[in-house]
């Protein structure tokens, strides 16, 4: 859904174009040398679409694009399925069995723990944890060696509303107005899943942990629902360099100062390439709606890939 080249889209240049960190001669991304590295290891990916984004672009990157044999499905190892009436999978888990290295996703896009309050009743509210991780991310964490968290966009009310989540703190409803005020409800779980993650990591001396910056959008003239587009074609029109030295994204970069989190720092980079969005091409796509938010694969987020793999 993600491949661009199977869409109407003509244009494809943004495919031409690599980050070049300042003083620094970052290797090109090598499928096998990359396995190799990744022997016995286990990467995880838990966060939102942009999450799985990133996930599925490893896999194009590990794989080549191409079918292997040697790639087997592994998700029921780790209790992923489709639930029943879903869309997709709670996530994805394949393992090339050659270098006995795994690749998964887990859909988590606000990393707050959510509990169904009432497992028999599909209608029920759903209790949102906002200060336990998600209890995949607590259960499976000795499983990794690198794991890269991510959330940001589905953090607005609607969103919230529309999925029935009840704010809790504390293993309780909270009623604390300011608190529920989504800036602050999104500040506190991200500090929070930071602060757990931090505490788990000396018993797990493995385990390398990166929290990535959110993707940015590019809707102009309107949003996703009232017309906005992000119809440019043409790369780097708003500058090719990132010069600032704070993040674009200060939140993130709060929760995991002073941790041994790394901060996986895209946010800026990515928003100078406003043209390598889906835009008005997707596969289904619908007359005047734009995608200005997920990317053409391959496109931006291999450049996420080559950074992580970088520092890892």
């Amino acid at each position: 859904m993600w491949a661009c080249r199977l869409t109407q889209r003509t244009d494809f240049s943004y495919e031409g174009y690599r980050w070049q960190p300042e003083n620094c001669k970052m290797q090109e991304f090598e499928k096998s040398a990359f396995l190799r590295r990744m022997q016995d290891k286990t990467i995880a990916f838990i966060g939102d679409s942009l999450g799985r984004q990133q996930f599925q672009s490893l896999m194009c990157m590990a794989t080549g694009g191409e079918w292997r044999a040697d790639v087997e499905d592994v998700g029921k190892e780790y209790g992923l399925f489709k639930p029943r009436g879903a869309i997709r999978p709670n996530g994805w888990a394949y393992r090339f069995s050659n270098t006995n290295t795994t690749i998964l996703y887990y859909w988590s896009s606000t990393l707050a723990d959510l509990e169904p309050l009432n497992i028999t009743d599909k209608a029920t509210d759903v209790a949102m944890h906002l200060d336990r991780a998600p209890a995949f991310m607590r259960q499976f964490l000795h499983h990794f060696d690198v794991l890269v968290l991510n959330t940001g966009h589905h953090w607005n009310r609607g969103k919230i509303t529309a999925n029935h989540w009840v704010m809790y703190v504390n293993g309780k409803p909270l009623d604390d107005r300011r608190l529920m005020a989504v800036g602050n409800a999104k500040n506190l779980t991200v500090h929070s899943v930071a602060r757990w993650l931090d505490s788990q990591l000396p018993s797990h001396p493995r385990l390398r942990a990166f929290f990535r910056t959110i993707s940015p959008r590019h809707f102009r003239n309107g949003d996703w629902n009232t017309g906005g587009n992000c119809d440019n074609t043409t790369p780097l029109t708003g500058g090719s360099g990132v010069s600032q030295d704070e993040s674009s994204d200060p939140v993130i970069a709060a929760a995991v100062k002073g941790t041994n989190i790394t901060l996986l720092d895209i946010t800026a980079l990515s928003d100078l390439r406003d043209e390598g969005h889906i835009s008005r091409y997707s596969v289904k796509a619908t007359a005047g709606v734009n995608d200005c938010l997920h990317w053409c694969l391959p496109g931006i987020p291999d450049t996420w890939n080559e950074l992580l793999v970088a520092q890892i």
